[in-house]
């Protein structure tokens, strides 16, 4: 038996839980800031504290001397777990704290694109203090059509674009002083208009291996109106792409990657060992940069993971020795529909402290031998008698299946099995939404 320390008490982590455990060999302790039923029940042992208490960690870490350990969370990676964990020889599927920039700084990965000639960055600067003037001048320059991003990690906040988040040009600036005023710098760049995607790749430092690519959901309500969210449903189709991808598009995103992985180490010297998730826009010429982040996505792993054919612990051992080349990585060839229960309310004012009951015969009766659903619990309390909502999203249901249009069959009917004051979006990988996808980008590109 191998014994592995998973990082994280997410719907994400509950989805690496489950790949490490599936065949049997692995003993698994969880360090965790909160009780994730799903992933309690593949643990063997399930420790709580502060993802950012390292202290603990590694007292956590020397008790029980793993193989290996799998660091789920941003924070914990850009504040240098990995870091902390190697100084006991615990290696880590997931970077070093100066690899781990390529998500905790916008400027650091904007500047790097541009120093390696990477292709897929913007127009962009980088502001190191508050200039009203010269921040105006520059969004005057992009004619209007700006993002602003925080130089730090903000949970999925740290970013607004021009007409979608920010109405006006003052609005903008003052998102820009804040992230100053924060973090010491804030990026500023051209805003795409295309149709994003995400592709996660595993990662050695010498070979990039590619999961299925996949297209998030940021905003809250259907038709992609409200706030946004960390993620309100994915989707994925059999062929490992989108419908509204070429295959150029996804090796463009591939090429990228590589090209990033190489400049990474040439800039720190280090091998980026882990998952790099870019996340990637089709505009009207080609493929373009947004961002990188790295970790696995959430909820893109609930996607891609339950589709792994290969051993999980296996390819977590090739990526820690540098190897992967060696692996041969396969995925089922089945289209994923993955959709988020939350609070009603959510994500601006959600109901907390109330229950929800589960109609665990529904769920069942929604597997068979070609088609099967998925479920990962969030940020759910479960006590003696049930499960409560907390504040944030609560369960992940996804549909697997040959089609897009079963998948989502499977996962839209599995969120119809909870009672309580909860909401989700029906649109996801329905046939109309990908539709106005596939149509939208055809129009870009003429």
């Amino acid at each position: 038996m191998k014994k592995v320390l998973l990082v994280g008490n997410g719907a994400r982590e509950h989805a690496i839980a489950q790949a490490l455990t599936k065949n049997g060999r692995v003993e698994l302790t969880t360090f965790a800031k909160a009780r994730n039923p799903g992933i309690a029940a593949v643990s063997k042992d399930y420790v709580i504290g502060s993802l950012g208490d390292f202290s603990a960690l590694l007292s956590c870490a020397k008790e029980i001397k793993p193989d290996f350990a799998v660091i789920g969370p941003d924070d914990p990676i850009a504040d240098g777990a990995a870091d902390a964990l190697l100084t006991l020889g615990i290696h880590s599927v997931a970077p070093l704290k100066t690899l781990a920039r390529l998500e905790s700084s916008k400027s650091f990965t904007r500047d790097l694109v541009e120093k390696y000639n990477v292709p897929g960055n913007p127009i962009y600067k980088v502001f190191t203090h508050v200039d009203e003037a010269a921040i105006r001048s520059f969004i005057g320059e992009l004619g209007g059509e700006y993002v602003v991003k925080a130089d730090g990690l903000m949970g999925g906040k740290g970013v607004v674009v021009s007409g979608e988040h920010v109405k006006t040009v003052e609005e903008g600036i003052a998102f820009a002083k804040a992230s100053i005023e924060k973090f010491g710098r804030v990026v500023i760049e051209e805003k795409f208009v295309g149709q994003e995607f995400s592709l996660m790749s595993f990662v050695d430092g010498n070979t990039v291996v590619d999961m299925p690519v996949v297209q998030d959901h940021k905003r809250a309500y259907e038709g992609d109106t409200g706030p946004n969210t960390g993620g309100m449903g994915t989707y994925s189709d059999a062929n490992h792409s989108l419908p509204f991808l070429t295959e150029k598009d996804v090796a463009d995103a591939h090429e990228i990657t590589v090209q990033i992985m190489n400049a990474l180490k040439k800039e720190t010297g280090s091998d980026y060992k882990g998952i790099m998730y870019g996340g990637f826009i089709a505009v009207k010429n080609g493929v373009r940069l947004i961002e990188y982040n790295a970790r696995f996505g959430d909820p893109e792993a609930l996607n891609v993971l339950p589709l792994l054919k290969t051993d999980f612990v296996d390819v977590c051992e090739h990526i820690i020795a540098g190897t992967l080349s060696s692996l041969t990585v396969e995925f089922e060839k089945k289209a994923t529909v993955c959709k988020y229960l939350v609070p009603n309310g959510y994500p601006e004012n959600p109901c907390t402290g109330e229950k929800i009951q589960i109609n665990e015969d529904l769920l069942n009766s929604l597997n068979s031998v070609d088609e099967r659903l998925v479920s990962f619990y969030s940020s759910v309390d479960q006590r003696d008698d049930g499960l409560y909502l907390s504040s944030s999203r609560a369960i992940a249901f996804v549909g697997i299946a040959d089609t897009l249009v079963k998948a989502e069959a499977i996962a839209e009917k599995a969120c119809g099995s909870v009672s309580g004051p909860v909401f989700h979006r029906r649109d996801i990988g329905t046939v109309s939404l990908i539709g106005q996808r596939v149509n939208s980008l055809k129009l870009i590109r003429g």
